[in-house]
């Protein structure tokens, strides 16, 4: 039944209706769930972000975790050696680095002079010498870590000449009167024990006054032997060692000088008080005094202390 014009009911529905879709309703429920969307979005990077840096966090500290034990792992050690020593330590030195791991920085020189420097503060871990006394000095002065002394090795000398050399190598010292030398070549008796020993032995045999105008004199005993290898000397006073390394053994022959001619070349090894690496050197004194190590300086005419005997008073032969 319709309502009268006039009707307060349908006054009232005129004004206030019951429910009137709106674009402005749905506009805003849109609204409303884009920024939703938005903040979700923007959670999510962030999230994404924070993962990343602590992965990447975890990946360098563990790159950290890694370095650090393989720094501390491969150590360095500070080696004064004689220059005897230069061709038997690098077969040493890599046998001791594929070993342990660890590395050997390796210095040549004569003894004498590393004494001097080592007095002076030279930063050394350990001292290699060719001759006994300049340990024991250092020992006397308080330089070196009690205790540490190890006779290491015996060293001899050798005449050594090129393979072209014509010199009659089995009259043995006498060798050098031959009129036909120019130049001897000597390491330098002051402060190289191989030095020292050729004068000994020259003096003994009652030579020395009569070739010592003809000295060329090397730093070290390894520079004697590159005057010689050189042509800069017609011959040469040199270390066994030297002689049976492969830079030299196919290259010239040599006599042993008999080692009753000369004091012994006692060869000694000590731990520097100063060192920072103290552990270190003592693994690696005790690398030299393994067995391997022990006959593999024995192929280079290193004896131990103990053989001072063996050879004396035999004949020696050229090789």
């Amino acid at each position: 039944m319709p309502y009268p014009a006039g009707d307060p009911a349908v006054q009232l529905s005129k004004r206030v209706p019951l429910f009137e879709p709106s674009d402005k309703h749905y506009g805003s429920g849109v609204d409303l769930a884009m920024r939703d969307s938005r903040a979700f979005l923007k959670r999510k990077s962030a999230v994404k972000r924070v993962n990343s840096i602590v992965q990447a966090a975890f990946v360098l500290l563990a790159c950290i975790y890694i370095w650090i034990p393989a720094q501390a792992a491969a150590a360095e050690l500070k080696v004064a050696a004689a220059a005897d020593l230069t061709f038997v330590f690098k077969d040493v030195a890599a046998q001791f680095e594929k070993q342990t791991g660890n590395q050997l920085k390796l210095t040549y020189g004569s003894s004498g002079n590393f004494f001097s420097q080592i007095q002076n503060g030279a930063p050394f871990d350990l001292f290699f010498s060719a001759d006994i006394s300049f340990p024991k000095k250092l020992e006397a002065a308080g330089l070196i870590e009690p205790g540490t002394i190890y006779d290491y090795a015996r060293g001899e000398i050798v005449i050594w000449v090129p393979n072209d050399s014509k010199l009659d190598l089995s009259k043995g010292l006498a060798v050098l009167l031959d009129p036909s030398i120019r130049k001897i070549a000597v390491a330098n008796p002051v402060h190289a024990p191989y030095g020292a020993a050729a004068v000994a032995a020259l003096h003994h045999d009652k030579i020395y006054d009569q070739v010592k105008s003809k000295f060329v004199m090397g730093e070290n005993i390894a520079q004697t032997a590159q005057f010689v290898q050189s042509g800069n000397a017609d011959v040469g006073i040199v270390a066994l060692s030297l002689a049976l390394a492969p830079a030299m053994k196919t290259k010239g022959r040599y006599v042993v000088v008999p080692p009753d001619d000369y004091p012994p070349l006692i060869q000694a090894a000590v731990i520097i008080k100063s060192s920072t690496n103290k552990e270190l050197a003592r693994q690696f004194l005790k690398f030299i005094k393994q067995p391997d190590t022990v006959a593999l300086m024995a192929q280079y005419g290193f004896t131990l202390p103990e053989a001072l005997a063996a050879d004396h008073g035999s004949t020696s032969a050229p090789h």
